[in-house]
Order: C-alpha cells, then sequence, then structure tokens
C-alpha cells in the first residue's frame, strides 16, 4: 500500500456541496487543508447529469485525519447512524466547536452532546476523558457521570460532569 494513503477514510456523499463543507470544515479546525479537488470531465452519468468541470470530488484533512467529500447527488442523506467525535480538552474547546460546528445546523438535534451540522453531518463534541469517567471501575462515579450526561439538552458542561464524577 502506498505510504502516502491513509488505509480508511471516510467519504461523505453530498448532493452538491462537497467544496462548501471541505471549505467550512478546514476553517474550524487546526492543521487541516483541502488536499485535492478533482472535476468531472465529459463523461454523463443517466442517473446524476453533471456539467464539465463541476466538483465530483474534494480531498481534505482535519487535523491529519483525511476526509473525501463527494458530489453525489441527491439520493443518499446523513443520518446520526455515523458520526465524528471531537475530544476536547476544556469548555473553551468544546463551546468553540459547539459553536462552529452547530452553526446554521439544525437545532432539534442538539442534545447530549451531540449535533447536526448545516450539511446534516452528525458531530458528537465531547470532552476528552469522557470514555475513562464513564468506564471507571468505580460504578458510583461512572453512573452518576452518565446520569450527568444523559440530562444535557444541548452542550456538554464539562463541570457539572466533573462534579458529578467526584461526588
Amino acid at each position: 500500500m502506498n505510504p502516502t494513503i491513509q488505509r480508511i477514510s471516510p467519504n461523505l456523499w453530498f448532493n452538491n456541496e462537497a467544496e462548501e463543507a471541505a471549505r467550512h470544515y478546514v476553517s474550524i479546525f487546526n492543521d487541516s487543508k483541502i488536499t485535492r479537488v478533482t472535476r468531472h470531465g465529459s463523461e454523463q452519468n443517466e442517473h446524476h447529469p453533471v456539467e464539465e468541470g463541476s466538483v465530483m470530488t474534494v480531498e481534505f484533512q482535519l487535523e491529519g485525519q483525511q476526509f473525501v467529500a463527494l458530489n453525489g447527488g441527491p439520493q443518499f442523506h446523513f443520518t446520526e447512524a455515523i458520526s465524528f467525535i471531537v475530544h476536547c480538552e476544556s469548555q473553551e474547546e468544546i463551546d468553540y466547536y459547539w459553536e462552529k460546528l452547530g452553526e446554521g445546523g439544525d437545532e432539534k438535534a442538539q442534545v447530549c452532546g451531540w449535533l447536526k451540522d448545516k450539511f446534516g453531518v452528525s458531530w458528537q463534541v465531547v470532552p476528552a476523558n469522557l470514555s475513562t469517567m464513564i468506564t471507571n471501575p468505580d460504578r458510583a462515579k461512572a453512573e452518576r457521570v452518565m446520569s450527568a450526561l444523559l440530562q444535557t439538552k444541548t452542550k456538554i458542561d464539562l463541570r457539572a460532569l466533573e462534579e458529578a464524577y467526584e461526588g
């Protein structure tokens, strides 16, 4: 395998917003960039007519993770069955990613640290230590954190989870 190719890369199917979405995401995350844009040639597809020169795919990196965005047409839509987790070290990071990713998204889809962005992609904006807290061998600690998390109406409050953890 080519050492410059990531073995597994998420491929995101958009109707016609692949480039807009990729530019939006790279504007939010550090160490991020668009690495390649592929355009349609003169080929024609009976299922999804395309204009010659229009964007077919956009390859981009977010924090070193490679993604591909495809303008595949309106046949498929994102669901909450797949989401991207953003592990945050502080409440400031949680606030930042929540605001930037949630801007223009579905407010009804914001619960327990989950949100849906303006393109319909689901994200989980969570504290980096959440997994450690909810899997703690001290079941009382873990259960208090899970209870606090499940009471979260939208964005996670790190201090509330830490207070629940400490008891």
